[in-house]
């Protein structure tokens, strides 16, 4: 890789994790330029605007994310098993976050609603890749047999989610793991009663 490609890379990097622990408008090209320890204009000579740095910055956050989801599915075959290692995976985040400052999709969700549309387009994109591989996961487990014929993928996968979130959400919110652990508790069950066949 040359030296401008490690560079950019760099500043991609640490921007996903300014933006992700501060937000993007709580983030400013001065913020940039400390955590890359960089000037105005060697960050400029990598990309055109601070709304550049913040789409690329997110994708990078998401690609790390979706690495590490599958290097966790990567020996699970049972669709049981995958679902709960990716009630695992996420569990960690706020012990050890892929990126600092937790879930990119639910911290840019949050942020980005109504101010920033292109972020907003980025981000639901990213929920749809979660939330089909999810559904993947779900439609070959009732193929097999491992999960229930009556299930519904997709209202699964929203159940999945949104109670993952939520709970990392209140977690996050009043500093303590009981609410990430009852949401897991409850998606286990749900899993072990309402979905394994």
């Amino acid at each position: 890789m040359s030296k401008g490609k490690q560079t950019k890379e760099r500043i991609l990097q640490q921007a996903a994790e300014l933006f992700n622990q501060y937000g993007y408008h709580g983030s400013s090209i001065s913020d940039i330029m400390r955590v890359t320890e960089l000037k105005k204009g060697g960050i400029y000579n990598h990309f055109k605007s601070k709304d550049e740095i913040a789409l690329l910055a997110f994708d990078y956050a998401v690609n790390c994310v979706q690495k590490h989801y599958l290097g966790v599915l990567r020996n699970k075959r049972h669709a049981v098993e995958r679902l709960q290692a990716i009630i695992k995976a996420f569990s960690t985040y706020m012990d050890n976050p892929v990126i600092k400052g937790g879930c990119p999709l639910l911290n840019t969700a949050v942020e980005s609603d109504d101010t920033h549309p292109q972020l907003r387009e980025r981000t639901q994109k990213a929920m749809d890749n979660w939330c089909s591989l999810i559904v993947r996961i779900i439609d070959k487990g009732i193929a097999r047999g491992e999960i229930k014929a009556d299930v519904d993928p997709d209202e699964a996968a929203t159940i999945m989610i949104s109670i993952l979130e939520g709970s990392l959400m209140m977690g996050k919110l009043y500093g303590d793991m009981i609410y990430i652990k009852r949401g897991i508790n409850h998606l286990h069950r749900y899993i072990e009663k309402d979905l394994a066949s």
